[in-house]
């Protein structure tokens, strides 16, 4: 069992920035990769983020240019720096951690972003 630990969502002004964390129990070198992904009300999850343990990274278009993800020196630990936020970006974010083999995956309890206009 891996828990994930998120931080970092709240409100903010169109315009403004925000930085989520989520921390993994899991080892790094169990990890293939982590993620973030959101789910706003009536819409199905997407993926926003991603970043593989070769440090390869993936963005989804709407997101290139204003979000970047990172990995911490230490801990398992990833970041969302998110720039330039639109109201549009408002859902629950989901950490994810994906370990090597199939169905080995975990989600994060997920942080609130709201954007206001």
């Amino acid at each position: 069992q891996v828990q994930l630990v998120e931080s970092g969502g709240g409100l903010v002004q169109a315009g403004e920035s925000l930085r989520l964390s989520c921390a993994a129990s899991a080892s790094i070198f169990s990890t293939n990769a982590m993620g973030w992904y959101r789910q706003a009300p009536g819409k199905q999850r997407d993926l926003v983020a991603l970043i593989r343990s070769t440090g390869r990274t993936n963005y989804a278009d709407s997101v290139k240019g204003r979000f970047t993800i990172s990995r911490g020196n230490a801990k398992n630990t990833i970041y969302l720096q998110m720039n330039s936020l639109k109201p549009e970006d408002t859902a629950v974010y989901y950490c994810r951690w994906t370990g090597w083999g199939q169905g080995n995956d975990y989600w994060g309890q997920g942080t609130q972003v709201t954007v206001s206009s």
